[in-house]
């Protein structure tokens, strides 16, 4: 099933043209709501969309809006219910910067691991490769003779006086 989504946000107009049905994120999640015995619906379908296509970090509420946009029957209740099962099937992944909500982001394309960079000022959260950490603590762990179960680094940060936060950072402002 083909479709065209056009997500509509007080900043901007975004479009995408998503097939989910050939999409191996959708088999995978299909596949993890079957052997949990929950059934696939159109809000869940809403949801999995809204929250895996997204390009930036959102909170429940955000998702909320973007799934509303896509079906319009989709509830609150449904979307706080959902979000456990979308990072439980590791589709997406929780971020906690320790404010009395989560924010998450879709866990699609992570080819190594991420730290990330959280401007105090704005709540921006900037997802920043770091392949090193991913190595360091597998080696710290089987040092000890464990596995790593999961990492995170988080770096608070202030703009310097006079930069803004980026958008979109610059890979090569990280590099060497």
């Amino acid at each position: 099933m083909r479709s065209n989504l056009n997500l509509m946000t007080e900043d901007k107009n975004v479009e995408a043209s998503i097939d989910i049905e050939g999409s191996d994120s959708w088999s995978t999640f299909k596949s993890f709501l079957g052997a949990n015995n929950l059934r696939v619906t159109n809000q869940r379908q809403a949801i999995f969309r809204a929250a895996y296509y997204s390009d930036d970090h959102f909170t429940a509420e955000d998702l909320l809006t973007k799934a509303r946009l896509i079906d319009r029957s989709v509830s609150r209740a449904t979307v706080y219910r959902t979000l456990p099962i979308l990072t439980e099937s590791g589709l997406i992944k929780e971020v906690d910067i320790g404010k009395d909500y989560l924010f998450y982001v879709s866990h699609r394309n992570a080819t190594t691991f991420k730290a990330q960079v959280i401007c105090k000022d704005t709540d921006r959260i900037i997802e920043v490769d770091a392949p090193f950490m991913e190595w360091y603590g597998k080696a710290v762990a089987a040092r000890l003779g464990m596995k790593v179960v999961s990492m995170r680094l988080q770096i608070e940060a202030r703009p310097s006086e006079g930069v803004e936060v980026p958008e979109v950072p610059s890979a090569s402002k990280f590099v060497g």
